[in-house]
Formats: structure tokens, sequence, C-alpha cells
């Protein structure tokens, strides 16, 4: 367990010391900064107006407001925002733990559309700790995110699974 922590702390990644630094400034002044930063790897994110409200290298929380650019023809949250909701936070917390000279890929996404949304949405992503180990020492592989979505109801809406994976950047 101490050895993973060391070996963790040794293997920060540039999205790791990003947000590391906005660690430093007040509770929505973070999340605006890490939304912007994050952005800057992805650009659609600010068109959907993606939000990154909680950050580390076992969770990610990120919401999306039901507002006119992503809504449906019945004025709910459109189903590829949602999609693009639980794509983001599970990518978003497996690229807080790849290392710089791997590249992650989403390797497959299932969604299941249960019923429908209301309001404005949230997306939690988490990786258990060997899932993190996994990434950090070795050198390929692919893991099954956990990622539940869920509406103003606080009901989900829909069910996904998320399957990333990491191989060296580099071609032997």
């Amino acid at each position: 367990m101490v050895l993973l922590d060391n070996l963790m702390e040794q293997q920060k990644n540039s999205m790791c010391r990003m947000v590391d630094k906005a660690a430093a400034l007040p509770g929505g002044l973070r999340s605006w900064a890490i939304t912007k930063l994050f952005g800057n790897f992805v650009p659609f994110l600010g068109t959907a107006g993606l939000r990154f409200d909680e950050v580390s290298r076992e969770r990610m929380v990120v919401s999306i407001r039901n507002r006119k650019k992503v809504q449906n023809h019945i004025k709910g949250l459109h189903a590829a925002a949602m999609a693009l909701l639980a794509e983001t936070a599970t990518g978003f917390v497996v690229g807080m733990n790849v290392p710089d000279d791997k590249l992650m890929l989403l390797k497959s996404m299932k969604v299941e559309y249960l019923k429908r949304a209301q309001g404005d949405m949230k997306a939690v992503a988490t990786l258990d700790r060997a899932q993190v180990g996994r990434m950090v020492t070795e050198d390929k592989g692919d893991v099954l995110v956990a990622v539940v979505v869920t509406d103003e109801s606080g009901e989900s809406p829909i069910r996904c699974e998320m399957v990333w994976a990491w191989v060296p950047k580099k071609r032997n």
C-alpha cells in the first residue's frame, strides 16, 4: 500500500501536476480553472459546457446543465450529451493516472438509456487502487471504469460501461 502511494507520487503525469497547481485556489475558482485547463486537452468540453466539480486520481465528478445548446426535441439533455458526460468523467479519471509516455484510448462504450432524464446531470467515475496501480506499473492494458450518471431527481436515466486502454506512445 505504501509502496503504491510512493510510486503514484513519483509517477504523477502532466495532468496531475496541473491539478495540483490549481488545488491552491478557492473551491469555485478551482473548479472553473480545472474545467478551463482540461478544455485545452479536449476543446469540445467547452462547447458542451461540461464542468469538473471534483478531480482526483480515484474519483472524477463532471456535471452538465440542461440548457438549450445541449437539449433534445423534448427539452431534456440530448442522448449524445449524456454519453459525453460519462465518457468525459471516465476518460479524465483514467487520464489522471496514465503516465505521460502512454497513450490512452476509449476501447468500448456501452450506454443504455433507461428513462427520461430530468434537468441537470452529473457523472461520477471511480477507479479502485488496484486499477490505478495497473495504470502506473503496466506498459499496456485496459480497465472497465465504474461510472454512475444521475439527473436532478437523483435517479440514473442511463447505465454505462466504459473500457479504457493504454499503450506506449512510441511503437517498438
